[in-house]
């Protein structure tokens, strides 16, 4: 029972880092409306609907496409003034993969199960 809750609780860990990092991402550029989305995002992972698993899988893979966004104009920046770029690819790419990754956790047995997803799969 303990090992069930523990694993349920570590599937979380890569979701929340992502939103926590994406929130991180849009204040450093001012932007406080996508700040407060991620919160609200976070909050709702309480909520137990199947709608709430898509919701974060979509808006994990969009803040991948926007890691990967941000890389290229980065890489970009520092290309053309000559600078090395090597370590950012590195790193961004990576929050970029994990983020992209964080939206496979809701196709894990355990979370199916917490957001009700068995019954929306087979509707025979």
């Amino acid at each position: 029972m303990i090992k069930a809750a523990l694993i349920k609780v570590a599937l979380y860990v890569p979701v929340v880092f992502s939103l926590v990092v994406l929130g991180a991402h849009f204040m450093r550029y001012g932007d406080t409306i996508f700040v407060a989305g991620a919160l609200v995002l976070i909050a709702l992972l309480f909520v137990r609907q199947p709608w709430v698993a898509r919701l974060m899988q979509v808006v994990l893979i969009l803040g991948a496409l926007e890691w990967l966004h941000t890389l290229y104009g980065l890489v970009q920046m520092r290309a053309a003034l000559g600078e090395p770029y090597g370590r950012m690819l590195i790193i961004l790419g990576s929050v970029a993969a994990v983020t992209a990754c964080s939206a496979l956790v809701f196709q894990s047995k355990a979370l199916k199960s917490v957001y009700g997803l068995e019954q929306t799969l087979h509707a025979d």
